[in-house]
C-alpha cells in the first residue's frame, strides 16, 4: 500500500478527533462540574488511536479522569470509556451519553454539598 505522494511507505493515519456533538456531551456534564466546584480545568488530546479529554481538580499533574474515544473498540467493547486516576475503567460503552451517566451520582454529591 502506498503512502500519498507515491512514496511507498504506509498511509498515516490522521488522528482520531471529538465531533462537535461528543464534545457537547462531554462539556455540559463538565460545566456542571466546574459550577459544583468539584472540577477546574480540562485538556484536550488528539492521538493515532484515541482522543481524550482529562479533567483535572487543580493545577495537578495527572488527571482525576480521562474520557476516551477509541474507535478501534467500537465493534466490541465500545468507542467510549471514562477511566479514573488509578488507570481504573469506571465506564466504558457504544453510547457517549451514557457513559458519561457515570457522573450523575458525583453531581448528586457535589449539589448536596457531601
Amino acid at each position: 500500500m502506498s503512502g500519498p505522494g507515491g512514496g511507498g511507505g504506509p498511509a498515516r493515519a490522521e488522528p482520531v478527533a471529538f465531533q462537535r456533538a461528543e464534545l457537547a456531551t462531554i462539556l455540559a456534564v463538565y460545566g456542571r462540574m466546574v459550577a459544583a466546584g468539584e472540577w477546574r480545568d480540562y485538556a484536550i488530546s488528539h492521538l493515532r488511536e484515541a482522543a481524550v479529554f482529562s479533567i483535572f481538580r487543580r493545577a495537578a499533574e495527572h488527571p482525576i479522569y480521562r474520557i476516551e474515544k477509541r474507535p478501534r473498540l467500537a465493534a466490541r467493547q465500545g468507542a467510549y470509556a471514562v477511566i479514573g486516576m488509578d488507570g481504573r475503567i469506571l465506564r466504558r460503552g457504544h453510547d457517549l451519553r451514557q457513559v458519561m451517566r457515570v457522573f450523575d451520582r458525583k453531581l448528586m454529591r457535589a449539589l448536596d454539598g457531601r
